[in-house]
């Protein structure tokens, strides 16, 4: 006898992010976990690669190809291109052949626009979903973060990805206060670029960069110089044009990105401020949750204590807080149904 079973909608969370985007799909769990970057043939608007591919593209491409990222800031800056994108993940997950459309959910930053949430709810449909959804970055973290949210409690998460940096109160299964501010990983890599280009005269690339920041970025770098970390880092000289090698410490990189970190700080703290004092003391006994790429950057949470003076600590498996969570809330619907936007 033939073990043959019907195939059924599959139910999928994406976690749309600047940086990288997760996908996880109901009762499979992660299955996919690539950069939000897409090379297009120029002249044709034709996708030629995504993901891993593409990434290994930037800053390599010839004349005719252009590898870029279709998202910033946490938002939709090139909508043909994520659609594209977003079809190229659902028929990865999916199979291009398939009896059903699937039910997507797309987590996005929380302080985005009407206009925005529409962009990425029309993408979704376009690419393929028979019903799509949109949760709030900060909620589907908290989910992640296995914080019980649905308490009458206040708990703060703070999710920090490529694009954007998300804190929210949260309370009764819902977002009390928030803030979103547009600087993150992205921006702490361009000013890594720019420390390099100003001080020594080398143009690097932001995968370079984003090497730099992963190997000695620290937000409280270590004052002893013999015990601070060093990097080798190539690029191309501004003067003579040849390729040339720096070594960097941590303590330079530290004070290079310093001014983005308090940007982030900063929105934190407005978070804190407008938040009711019932909340606020709750928020003292259990601290501060941090997820995203970023927060995994050394000493952040050690930095976020000392300028708010609530305790901080990095969820675990920081990194996949907000998939893990839009997954969850995708398999629980009816259980998060007010926190949700759908098409």
């Amino acid at each position: 006898m033939f073990d043959f079973k019907f195939p059924t909608t599959k139910r999928i969370g994406i976690d749309l992010g600047t940086a990288n985007t997760v996908v996880y799909v109901v009762g499979e769990g992660i299955v996919l976990n690539e950069p939000t970057v897409v090379a297009v043939i120029a002249e044709e608007n034709r996708v030629v690669a995504v993901g891993h591919e593409a990434k290994e593209m930037l800053g390599r491409t010839p004349g005719n190809i252009v590898a870029l990222r279709p998202l910033r800031d946490g938002v939709i800056a090139d909508y043909t291109i994520t659609e594209a994108m977003l079809s190229y993940f659902i028929d990865k997950v999916c199979g291009r052949a398939r009896f059903f459309k699937p039910e997507v959910m797309v987590c996005i930053p929380s302080g985005v626009t009407q206009v925005e949430r529409r962009a990425v709810l029309d993408a979704t449909m376009s690419a393929g979903a028979k019903s799509a959804y949109l949760i709030d970055e900060p909620l589907a973290a908290a989910i992640g973060a296995k914080i019980p949210i649905a308490q009458a409690a206040g708990h703060m998460i703070v999710n920090i990805g490529g694009g954007s940096s998300e804190s929210a109160v949260i309370s009764l299964g819902g977002v009390v206060v928030h803030s979103s501010v547009r600087v993150a990983g992205n921006k702490i890599d361009e000013a890594i670029s720019n420390f390099v280009k100003r001080k020594h005269n080398l143009l690097i690339g932001e995968t370079s960069a984003e090497v730099i920041k992963i190997g000695i970025g620290n937000a409280v770098p270590t004052q002893e110089v013999d015990k601070r970390k060093t990097i080798e880092i190539r690029g191309r000289d501004t003067i003579t044009g040849l390729p040339r090698t720096i070594l960097l410490d941590e303590f330079v990189v530290g004070d290079a990105i310093r001014p983005v970190l308090m940007e982030i700080v900063r929105g934190v703290k407005e978070v804190l401020e407008q938040c009711p004092p019932e909340l606020a003391s709750d928020i003292i006994d259990k601290g501060i949750v941090m997820s995203g790429g970023t927060s995994l950057l050394a000493n952040f949470d050690k930095l976020m204590t000392e300028m708010t003076g609530v305790p901080c600590h990095v969820a675990e498996d920081a990194l996949l807080c907000v998939v893990r969570g839009t997954g969850v809330a995708m398999e629980n619907i009816q259980l998060y149904k007010r926190s949700i936007n759908r098409r």
